[in-house]
């Protein structure tokens, strides 16, 4: 009897401050650990991005932030492609030089890697990112010309082909910032992860197309004290070929009304075996949604971030464990067909359920 695929959820929420997860593609050892026991890694681009580093899993699915959350729901369902035609958006804010630097990365991905973009456009207004952070310490954003992005990722679908959207916006430089010190010292908030996010999440929703981002940000002074966690984004001028790297692989997102064949290798969400999430960043979309499906939840412990919401407060039944290398056990218990409590020295014996007395009631 063939087995369907075992399918898991991997979520680091961005913008949280999560201590794996929240700096330069920090999580991409937790999924490349996760893709090894599944047989298909549903993830997005906050886990799989690092920068100018990247790692190709053949069976991961990168999904953006808001898509995921509609898989989740059951809205959409998931296509996986051979190779998607990549668009690149500019932002107009952006200075000459580092606009220069920028398409050279491009090209690199196109010449060295192989990749398919088409034309690239630059936005006919600057986008004008502000970074905002909330009193929780979560980061955030806005763009003051949100209808420039989407007119400018209009025209890369419908005349050049576009299939996947990769976005360069201009963000604010900060060199002296103090949240900016903390995070290349492995502390605090990315405080450009919120803002990243809204884009992306823009262009996903208004055209159900895969997208991710990268800042353009002016270099930074040198730091002899610099994270290893954070040393990713050191490497060069540009963040931009992981998000290449990602999107042209990234599968197409496609929806019940639309849906007019089914292919075998299409993903839904009742396909989904488990989930696996900080432990205090339990109250997104795609978490609430899976909690009430048949996927088991797995929350990690020491994967600490500024929210304050674990699954005991929401009333999900989660199972809460110390580590991701413990949350990887979790997963080939549940893959092999084994109960992960099994495993534990001391087993309790069954216990009986106690049932309401039936009365029986004789029919004249």
């Amino acid at each position: 009897m063939t087995k369907r695929p075992y399918t898991v959820v991997l979520i680091v929420p961005t913008g949280i401050g999560a201590a794996i997860g929240g700096y330069a593609g920090d999580a991409l050892p937790v999924a490349r650990m996760m893709a090894q026991v599944c047989d298909r890694l549903i993830t997005h681009p906050n886990v799989l991005n690092g920068a100018q580093l990247y790692w190709n899993l053949p069976n991961a699915l990168y999904v953006e932030g808001y898509g995921l959350d509609q898989v989740a729901a059951g809205s959409w369902g998931l296509r996986p492609v051979h190779q998607n035609r990549i668009g690149l958006i500019l932002d107009r804010a952006i200075e000459s030089d580092l606009r220069l630097r920028h398409l050279q990365a491009a090209d690199a991905a196109r010449a060295t890697l192989g990749l398919n973009l088409t034309e690239y456009v630059i936005t006919d207004q600057p986008l004008n990112v502000q970074l905002k952070t909330a009193a929780s310490g979560a980061t955030w954003g806005t763009i003051e010309q949100p209808d420039s992005l989407l007119r400018a990722a209009d025209q890369l679908i419908h005349k050049a082909g576009a299939t996947a959207i990769a976005v360069v916006a201009r963000f604010p430089d900060d060199c002296g910032s103090e949240a900016l010190h903390n995070y290349r010292h492995g502390q605090g908030v990315d405080p450009l992860a919120g803002a990243e996010a809204v884009i992306s999440h823009l262009i996903v929703r208004t055209f159900q197309i895969p997208c991710a981002h990268a800042p353009a940000l002016l270099p930074l002074p040198l730091e002899a004290e610099l994270s290893p966690r954070s040393a990713a984004e050191e490497l060069g001028f540009t963040f931009l070929p992981c998000v290449l790297v990602g999107l042209s692989r990234a599968p197409q997102f496609i929806t019940q009304s639309i849906l007019s064949s089914v292919h075998s290798s299409d993903v839904w969400a009742d396909q989904i075996d488990a989930i696996v999430i900080p432990e205090t960043a339990c109250g997104g979309s795609a978490v609430m949604s899976l909690s009430q499906s048949s996927a088991k939840i797995i929350a990690v412990r020491e994967n600490h971030t500024k929210m304050q919401v674990p699954p005991e407060s929401l009333g999900i039944n989660a199972i809460s464990v110390n580590s991701y290398l413990e949350a990887l056990g979790v997963l080939v218990c549940d893959r092999a067909g084994i109960d992960h409590k099994a495993l534990n020295p001391a087993i309790a014996p069954l216990r009986h359920l106690e049932t309401d007395a039936v009365i029986e009631s004789a029919i004249w």
